[in-house]
């Protein structure tokens, strides 16, 4: 039990220890602002590199709340309901990144697919602030742990793709 206390301890000392919702919200924005760069953006090689990080940025934020984040969650609340609402607006946010991901943008479609994602991605952030992460924050969950578990395994995923 002593190393698990000390484990703790120094994952909270780490700089990257956040707490989870802290840190969930920290992605949202930087996507948020992702997204009003894309809209400024006139050549299609900045396009081009804004997308890129646009669809790496929320692929690797789906996954993390999908395999830490929404299991605590789901469990903590015994929730039938906002998880599987969250994961299958996550099904249909993959399914916007394959159209667009490595794509040249080329046009007027291209820019409505991501105005599209942009809208949906707010929608979904939406609620998950205001719904899901008070009833998260309310529970017993140690949420600077579950933080330290999504930023290593962001980290972990974020190498993968370099």
């Amino acid at each position: 039990m002593a190393s698990a206390t000390k484990n703790t301890k120094k994952r909270r000392n780490a700089p990257e220890a956040r707490e989870a919702t802290a840190l969930l919200r920290a992605d949202h924005k930087l996507v948020s602002g992702l997204f009003a760069e894309y809209d400024k953006a006139r050549s299609a090689a900045r396009k081009k590199l804004l997308v890129s990080r646009i669809c790496t940025e929320l692929s690797v934020h789906a996954q993390v709340e999908e395999e830490i984040f929404y299991p605590a969650i789901k469990l903590a609340l015994k929730d039938k309901e906002l998880v599987p609402e969250a994961t299958v607006e996550h099904a249909t946010l993959k399914e916007l990144i394959a159209q667009v991901e490595g794509v040249e943008p080329d046009g007027e479609m291209f820019d409505a697919r991501i105005k599209v994602m942009s809208e949906y991605v707010k929608h979904h952030v939406k609620e998950e602030q205001d719904e899901m992460f008070p009833k998260a924050k309310a529970t017993r969950l140690d949420m600077v742990e579950l933080g330290a578990q999504l930023s290593e395994r962001k980290a972990e995923l974020l190498a993968r793709r370099d």
